[in-house]
């Protein structure tokens, strides 16, 4: 990548990482980059190329866990296991970003903002597969346990990533009709009720 289109690329995730994209504008960027507005617009166009320039470098310096990972995994307790970890450790490093993107949805490219929307629902489509059977409350925990902001609100109650983790195997397991979580993790099937009313 050029010198100087790399300096404006970055300092460009630095504004969207610290102030937000909505608040980023291209004269911002371009004092930051220490380059003229007429250099900028050479590299940039306008603020969707930008943006969408930033969006890509970001992401391969700060790559999301690929959910196809999981699918692989057939116990649905273990596929638990082993994704809320990883997604939430994602998270942890990824905090002001995707706090500021999600803030800032409405301005974003569609492209981009499409995909920063779909994927957890794609991770909770994956982890909520492993069972053989559907369930609308075991779905809607678990489309929760991978939001952003349930994350969020856990860490800043001071849990840990595995304590996070933890709590939220222990809900889903709730909502998908145990009542316990054995010492290996699955549940007991000597403890389990009736499924909860609506799912």
């Amino acid at each position: 990548m050029d010198r100087t289109r790399a300096r404006i690329t970055q300092a460009a995730i630095e504004l969207h990482g610290s102030i937000g994209p909505a608040a980023t504008t291209m004269s911002a960027v371009a004092e930051r980059a220490g380059v003229t507005r007429a250099t900028l617009y050479r590299h940039f166009p306008n603020e969707e190329t930008l943006f969408k320039a930033c969006s890509a470098e970001w992401r391969s310096a700060n790559p999301a866990p690929g959910p196809d990972q999981w699918s692989a995994i057939p116990d649905p307790y273990d596929r638990l296991r082993a994704a809320l970890p990883a997604l939430y450790g994602w998270y942890r490093s990824a905090e002001a970003m995707r706090a500021n993107l999600l803030r800032d949805l409405a301005v974003l490219p569609t492209p981009v903002r499409s995909g920063i929307e779909s994927y957890p629902r794609t991770v909770a489509d994956i982890l909520d597969s492993a069972w053989p059977r559907r369930s609308r409350l075991r779905r809607a925990v678990i489309v929760h346990t991978t939001a952003f902001e349930t994350w969020q609100s856990l860490a800043h109650e001071g849990l840990s990533d595995t304590e996070a983790a933890k709590l939220m195997v222990g809900l889903v397991s709730t909502a998908a009709g145990t009542r316990g979580i054995r010492a290996a993790g699955r549940p007991d099937p000597k403890l389990s009720v009736p499924p909860l009313r609506g799912s």
